[in-house]
């Protein structure tokens, strides 16, 4: 028993010595090698700060007019940034146009936006990315009077070019709609109708409904108020596109939607047999200088909230990264290769992003600084080494003296210079790997000392012989 307690009495002390002797050379290492220690540590910080900054706490999104859809789908976005402390500022629009143009100026806060494929010419727009696509947005026109029968291309004809000559909403100039409405007409070869009127969503619901207008393009989702209240409606009619793969064709950022019998009222067998009908998409469109993270935290938001199963779309659909009529985004790229980093799925999402940073910053900066920090040991080796040699140059020096020239009357002094030079030793902060160099450096000082102690003339030279 009296054994087992004394060998855990001496493993503890060798423990504690150890730890001791190492957190001496610790402490010893910093003083001597702080300088570099702390210029590799400012090195750290400016990197980490300039090179990668921390993403801003409040962002600016564009949507569109104010109880639109849009701006409905910002405030899920918002409430989705909320729970993750960052403050989502809403901007209500006019719609695709001036959503563009925000994003576009340069000194515009606005740094995100909801914009409608084939809203905007691609080619003339700079400074702008894409996170994907996230919704469909199809194109509605209803109208009143007598049904067009889709089969019959001649009365199409007739009803379009009545349509012109009617009242008819084409949506808000600048909004979504508009521009959709505007690539339909024309690619039948009709321009804006003199009795045109630019109506938004909720205005052209209204007067279709009151019998101000006879017919009234909307560019909305499924599950939009607006649309839902047409649909609902018996007394209008919806229109069909027979001719969707042909429009496909033409515009590259139209989707086709397939819509069978009874989809919107089984009651009212609405529509009456399998329909088509064109879609454009929602694109979610950012500043390019936005902060890799808060891309990381559209994208997982968008999947989150558009990501769900709708009435035309997929669960996982969205967001999607075809078709989008601007460059994606690098981090749009890597999100639709490997998802979200790892960490965001576990942590927090400011210390997930703040370990992030960290990691690229320091990955780097250990390759430079660990190569610097192995040769600290080697270096701090040669300094003690070059004060080690230095005292044996001093005594090599005051040997030579008493060799060439001894007085016995200066014994007392050469002692004292010995005595001198043995504390100067003594104040070395010597590591254990040197400890022989250090301990023959007393030695020879001792030597010599012993050497002047010896003898009256220990020192003197007769013939080629040293009297000792």
């Amino acid at each position: 028993m009296g054994s087992i307690k004394q060998d855990i009495k001496e493993t503890y002390l060798g423990l504690f010595e150890t730890v001791q002797e190492k957190w001496n050379d610790f402490t010893q290492f910093l003083m001597e090698a702080w300088p570099l220690l702390t210029i590799l540590l400012v090195g750290l910080i400016g990197v980490w700060w300039y090179a990668d900054p921390p993403p801003p706490r409040h962002v600016v999104m564009a949507t569109g007019q104010l109880g639109g859809s849009y701006h409905a789908l910002g405030e899920k976005y918002a409430a989705f940034f909320e729970k993750k402390g960052i403050t989502l500022e809403l901007l209500a629009t006019k719609g695709a146009q001036e959503n563009i143009e925000h994003l576009a100026d340069r000194k515009d806060p606005v740094q995100a936006a909801f914009v409608q494929a084939g809203a905007f010419d691609p080619h003339t727009v700079t400074g702008v990315q894409s996170l994907g696509t996230i919704s469909y947005d199809p194109i509605w026109l209803f109208y009143r009077g007598p049904e067009v029968k889709e089969n019959d291309f001649q009365e199409i004809q007739a009803r379009s070019k009545y349509f012109l000559n009617s009242r008819m909403s084409v949506g808000a100039k600048g909004s979504g709609t508009h521009a959709q409405a505007m690539h339909i007409l024309k690619a039948n070869g009709f321009d804006e109708g003199a009795h045109f009127l630019y109506l938004s969503g909720s205005q052209s619901v209204r007067a279709l409904q009151k019998g101000e207008i006879d017919a009234a393009f909307i560019v909305d989702a499924y599950e939009a108020p607006n649309v839902q209240t047409l649909l609902a409606d018996p007394t209008l009619h919806l229109s069909a596109f027979p001719r969707a793969e042909a429009y496909a064709r033409l515009f590259p950022f139209m989707q086709i939607l397939n819509v069978p019998t009874g989809a919107f009222s089984l009651v009212r067998n609405f529509p009456s047999k399998d329909i088509k009908l064109m879609a454009s998409t929602t694109n979610l469109l950012i500043d390019d200088r936005m902060h890799p993270a808060l891309q990381f935290l559209f994208l997982e938001a968008a999947r989150e909230i558009n990501g769900k199963a709708s009435f035309f779309s997929e669960h996982g659909q969205f967001p999607s990264f075809k078709n989008t009529g601007l460059p994606e985004s690098p981090v749009a790229l890597h999100y639709e290769k490997n998802g979200s980093p790892l960490l965001m799925a576990y942590l927090p999402f400011w210390l997930a992003e703040l370990i992030n940073r960290l990691i690229f910053v320091l990955l780097p900066f250990c390759a430079v600084a660990y190569p610097v920090l192995l040769t600290l040991p080697g270096y701090r080796n040669k300094r003690i080494r070059r004060k080690i040699n230095k005292l044996y140059g001093v005594l090599k020096g005051y040997e030579q003296e008493l060799t060439d020239d001894f007085q016995p009357a200066t014994k007392d002094q050469y002692l004292q210079k010995l005595d001198l030079l043995e504390y100067e030793a003594l104040k070395l902060q010597v590591p254990k790997s040197m400890a022989g160099d250090y301990y023959s450096l007393r030695t020879s000082i001792d030597y010599v000392r012993n050497c002047l102690n010896r003898g009256t003339r220990p020192y003197q030279v007769i013939g080629e012989e040293t009297l000792l």
